[in-house]
């Protein structure tokens, strides 16, 4: 039986917005009580379905939504043009499930089974503007994309080439997991200034997150190990 959306007003007005996507009542409760027990989150809502979880997204403009990868909600989430940042829970933990993920809008994954408190590091990590992978995934997809004899995308090191000196200087800290704050004392901008890079950046580059953009990056062959920009990406 679905039930209805419970919203109550924050009781820290700076706490993030969370709001929690699965289909099995007795995981959103779990979920519901790992996050709710952390004072830097608030849960505003839930849903038990995709079409639930688009709608909650619009109407309650949650910071981050965390979402079961079986309702097939992220890409959808991520068009929807509400600003949430998404979390997607996976039943594997393999680089697999966090390639589907990535590519459809998620700033990370964590594994059904991941303990509760690196649940709410994640969280609190996609909601600062960093991306959140479990180490043995993130290792083996950079693997992956610096395999031997992997050639680089031309299509991807194009879209490259059109940032600037600066849209690259965001890039290279992207990819070293920095948050928009972390970046803008890095540059010496301003945090609004360091928002406006990363959202112009990923309009250039026609992709829906920062993970995406470090893939991409690796992918094109512009960012070594370490996320050092090369010098050739120019």
């Amino acid at each position: 039986m679905r039930r209805p959306t419970a919203v109550a007003p924050a009781a820290d007005p700076d706490a993030i917005r969370v709001l929690l996507a699965d289909g099995e009542w007795l995981i959103r409760a779990g979920l519901r009580a790992i996050l709710a027990g952390d004072d830097r989150l608030d849960v505003v809502g839930v849903a038990a379905d995709r079409e639930a979880t688009i709608r909650h997204a619009q109407r309650l403009r949650p910071d981050v939504v965390v979402v079961d990868e079986g309702l097939h909600a992220t890409a959808r989430l991520a068009a929807a043009g509400t600003g949430a940042r998404i979390l997607v829970v996976t039943d594997a933990d393999t680089e697999d499930a966090a390639r589907r993920a990535l590519s459809d809008g998620a700033a990370g994954t964590v594994p059904r089974d991941t303990h509760p408190r690196r649940l709410v590091e994640a969280v609190a990590t996609v909601a600062a503007g960093g991306a959140f992978l479990a180490p043995p995934v993130a290792r083996r997809l950079l693997e992956e994309t610096q395999g031997a004899g992997r050639v680089a995308d031309p299509v991807m090191r194009g879209r490259f080439a059109q940032l600037s000196e600066r849209e690259l200087d965001v890039v290279r800290l992207v990819a070293r997991g920095y948050s928009n704050a972390d970046i803008a004392g890095e540059l010496f901008l301003s945090e609004g200034t360091v928002k406006t890079y990363v959202t112009r950046t990923l309009n250039k580059l026609r992709l829906r997150s920062r993970v995406q953009v470090v893939v991409a990056a690796y992918d094109a062959g512009l960012v070594q190990p370490g996320g050092k920009v090369m010098a050739e990406a120019r």
